[in-house]
């Protein structure tokens, strides 16, 4: 394959560069500040106008998570308003909202309500209030109770005629590009430190995604605000799709600027905050990009791309030993948030690629790489760890650091053919990772499950968790779409029928369109499984069945995977291989078939890992 043109800066058979790591931050706690730092000035901090105290009465009959201690916001972070003027809110709160337009509602909610939420690092910005509206509420204010069309229906839009638009409008209040949708922005430029925003979500319009918030959108006015205000005080306030709030969460946690002193005039500017993505949008390399990019197509770029995604392998039906037809079932074991578990600790660039010939390999810079790894040849009875579909390379391919640092802790020589490396590095997803594990392992705590069970215990209590507490078992659906959601949109493709290849998409304008960061959390959690796989046959002998993304089937002699998983001889799990637990990147059973039903899916070619749990893991990964 010939290679691309490099560019001036960068002479042919250099070695890679040293990267120059930025500090590991973590997440600033939400509204201390580092006494060393001088206070920003007062419009780098917004706040929500003065506001008349709203009445509140009687509680509802759950308490939620912990009420916010926030004095600017005593009432938390959102409230679900029904069609009597009740508004629902966090901690059993009940308000009144005499609110009968939209304009009405929104100046309720700033100058009276008391919702809001603060910001989660001190160089950030306050979370907007959110007002989740009922059917019966929607339709109060004016509102259509759904909205008609052949689009998709979260893409659908009132019309600018609508007579609630004109209203928004005639108060001087603006909507967002996106328009009145289910999930609608309504503000006003800010004033000084005075910022005006306040958004909607309208229940009737499909705000919230049955396979994200399964059931929530059918409960109790009252248990909707439990739901969804758990989620806003341990993740965030909901700003649209858990996708969207996923990678929200990204830019709350490092905002890319903070105040800095000009040392020539003394006055407060915005300045870059370290570690974090900027605020400028930054093009991928050719490779990282997808074939409609506009650096694909104006460059005619024809070196390949690369090709780092989760798992979908089914194991060769021939390779399978008599012993392992004759076992009775076959179990699936899950991984929880592996995603998540990957994004720890991940080292990801932070600069711009810089293109290298002949590049020693470095396992420290995160970057893409073209090598060729086909001469590597590995146990047919476990998937290839280089490929998303187990098979063998066939030849040059280009692959995230983490796969070719793999292929050395292998034990193979790696000899890049080029890259696209980068200069300045950090852990940029580290407060995100540490938040959403901490977010999921509260919440399924609120289930009963916890960090102290025995493995028979916790098996015990994943099959009830649901029934537990369904609002909780909500919520934690909502922050594991969260986390694939979040890390879906560092790719975000073009959408609508009219879209040509090279045309810039809305995505692109955005600093955290970073398919590059995509490829490193996809990289990293692949080779944890197939470090896993690995280890499982050093310590049992056993090999997979099948694999998809985050689950694993293996032949079992009973339907526990208590009688597969390796035990030491005190009975601890053994470290290396799958282990059962609560928390990110431990297991917990998928599902349980017969060995005979998964032998006739794996000689059809279809995955057994995909049905193994009953349905369609792909079409019910909200589950």
């Amino acid at each position: 394959m010939a290679a691309p043109e490099r560019p001036d800066s960068a002479p042919a058979h250099v070695a890679a560069p040293q990267p120059q790591v930025t500090e590991t931050f973590t997440a600033v706690p939400t509204v201390e500040a580092d006494s060393a730092e001088p206070d920003p000035p007062a419009d780098t901090q917004p706040v929500p106008p003065a506001r008349r105290p709203a009445t509140s009465r009687r509680p509802a009959a759950k308490k939620a998570a912990v009420p916010a201690t926030d004095p600017r916001f005593p009432h938390g972070p959102l409230a679900v308003l029904d069609g009597d003027g009740s508004a629902y809110g966090v901690d059993g709160i009940v308000l009144d909202c005499p609110a009968t337009t939209v304009p009405e509602l929104v100046e309720w909610t700033l100058r009276e309500s008391g919702l809001g939420a603060p910001k989660l690092n001190r160089y950030g910005k306050d979370s907007d209030p959110l007002i989740i509206l009922t059917p019966a509420a929607a339709v109060k204010l004016g509102l259509p109770e759904r909205l008609e069309g052949h689009e998709q229906r979260r893409s659908l839009r009132l019309p600018e005629d609508h007579p609630v638009v004109k209203q928004v409008a005639k108060a001087k209040w603006q909507l967002t590009q996106r328009g009145f949708g289910p999930w609608a922005r309504i503000y006003r430029k800010a004033q000084g430190r005075e910022r005006q925003c306040v958004q909607l979500a309208i229940l009737s319009w499909d705000a919230l995604d049955e396979r994200s918030w399964p059931g929530v959108a059918d409960m109790e006015a009252a248990d909707i605000a439990r739901v969804l205000g758990v989620y806003a005080m341990r993740v965030i306030t909901p700003r649209g799709s858990t996708a969207v709030s996923g990678l929200e969460l990204m830019t709350a946690l490092r905002p890319p600027t903070k105040a800095v002193r000009d040392e020539e005039t003394g006055n407060w500017v915005p300045g870059h905050n370290a570690g974090s993505l900027g605020t400028e949008p930054m093009d991928p390399a050719p490779p990282e990009a997808t074939p409609e990019h506009p650096v694909v197509v104006n460059s005619g770029w024809t070196g390949g791309f690369l090709n780092e995604e989760a798992y979908q392998w089914v194991r060769d039906v021939n390779t399978l030993s008599d012993e392992e037809c004759t076992l009775p079932y076959a179990v699936g074991l899950d991984l929880n948030t592996a995603f998540l578990a990957a994004a720890a600790r991940l080292v990801v660039g932070l600069s711009a690629p810089d293109h290298f010939h002949a590049p020693t390999f470095n396992p420290k810079i995160p970057g893409s790489w073209l090598a060729d790894l086909s001469h590597i040849g590995l146990d047919p009875r476990l998937p290839s760890p280089f490929t998303p579909d187990g098979t063998r390379p066939t030849g040059p391919a280009w692959y995230q650091t983490h796969t070719l640092a793999y292929a050395q802790e292998l034990g193979h020589d790696v000899h890049p053919i080029e890259a696209y490396l980068r200069r300045e590095t950090g852990a940029y997803l580290d407060p995100w990772h540490d938040r959403l594990k901490t977010a999921y392992v509260d919440t399924l705590a609120d289930t009963g499950v916890t960090k102290d069970l025995s493995d028979v215990e916790f098996l015990a209590a994943m099959e009830q968790h649901k029934q537990t507490d369904p609002a909780m078992a909500a919520v934690l659906s909502a922050i594991k779409a969260t986390v694939k959601g979040g890390i879906g949109k560092l790719r975000e493709r073009p959408q609508g029928r009219h879209y040509k290849a090279g045309e810039r998409w809305p995505a692109l304008e955005r600093p955290t369109w970073r398919p590059d960061i995509r490829a490193a959390v996809i990289s990293k959690a692949r080779v944890n499984m197939h470090r896993k796989l690995g280890n499982m046959v050093k310590m049992t002998g056993l090999y997979p069945l099948a694999v998809l993304s985050d689950c694993v089937v293996y032949p079992s002699p009973s339907e526990s995977p208590l009688d597969f998983l390796p035990y030491a001889a005190s009975g601890k799990p053994q470290p290396g291989g799958f282990r059962l637990g609560p928390t990110p990147g431990l297991a917990k059973l998928e599902g349980v078939q017969s060995m005979l039903w998964a032998v006739d899916l794996m000689e059809k070619g279809l995955n057994p890992a995909r049905h193994i749990k009953g349905g369609d893991a792909v079409l019910d990964e909200g589950e």
